[in-house]
């Protein structure tokens, strides 16, 4: 059972089954503000497990709750206390912390998106060399989720492929999958947190190398 209808919804069809409560239609904007979309999500989550008992609970959290620059954004504080209820409230569960995702579609504004339209578009824009960032194709989190859902309960797992890249790596990718050259400027800025990945996330991953894994998210969502 899933409940949501954005990119991670969809990406979950394939997987589907009746005894899982897929939980996707969470706050997606992670600069949002407005306590009645935090509540709205609360609302609908304290309603699903009311009514879905007798099923797993796969919650998608985010990573950037390691963030400690984002440790007081409205949104971490929320995901937080979703994660604290469902684990207060749920006798089996799994919380799927996630970086950023690269598929079709989706919010305009995540990194993988936006630089790509900013290359398209010729348009100049400022680059944070000291920053990195993890990736995760969509189609990941499905394929992850059937092979280990069933295997864990009551965890809370980090998701991403596990390699920082940096944002000239990313720029490079996608440059050069659209044959167009990218304007930017670098300024002395920018950072990243560190994650711990559990065996379960370095098991999927295993024997993936970065590079190979960055083309085929340029060769895929470009």
């Amino acid at each position: 059972m899933i409940i949501g209808n954005g990119l991670i919804a969809n990406s979950l069809k394939n997987i589907d089954t009746e005894d899982v409560l897929y939980f996707a239609s969470g706050v997606s904007n992670s600069l949002e503000t407005k306590e009645t979309e935090f509540k709205r999500e609360f609302d609908l989550l304290s309603n699903a497990l009311l009514n879905n008992k007798e099923k797993k609970l796969v919650y998608f959290s985010t990573l950037s709750v390691h963030d400690q620059s984002k440790q007081n954004s409205n949104y971490v504080l929320h995901k937080l206390a979703m994660e604290n209820y469902i684990k207060n409230k749920s006798d089996n569960y799994l919380i799927l912390r996630i970086g950023n995702i690269v598929g079709k579609g989706g919010n305009p504004n995540t990194l993988f998106n936006f630089l790509k339209t900013k290359i398209k578009d010729n348009s100049r824009f400022t680059v944070h060399r000291n920053a990195r960032r993890l990736l995760l194709d969509i189609d990941d989190i499905s394929g992850f989720l059937d092979t280990t859902c069933r295997s864990v309960k009551n965890e809370t797992i980090n998701f991403a492929f596990p390699y920082y890249y940096n944002l000239r790596e990313i720029i490079n990718a996608i440059q050069d999958q659209i044959q167009q050259e990218a304007y930017y400027d670098e300024v002395e800025e920018g950072d990243f947190y560190k994650v711990t990945f559990d065996q379960n996330t370095d098991a999927f991953f295993s024997g993936v190398k970065p590079d190979v894994y960055l083309n085929n998210l340029a060769q895929k969502y470009i």
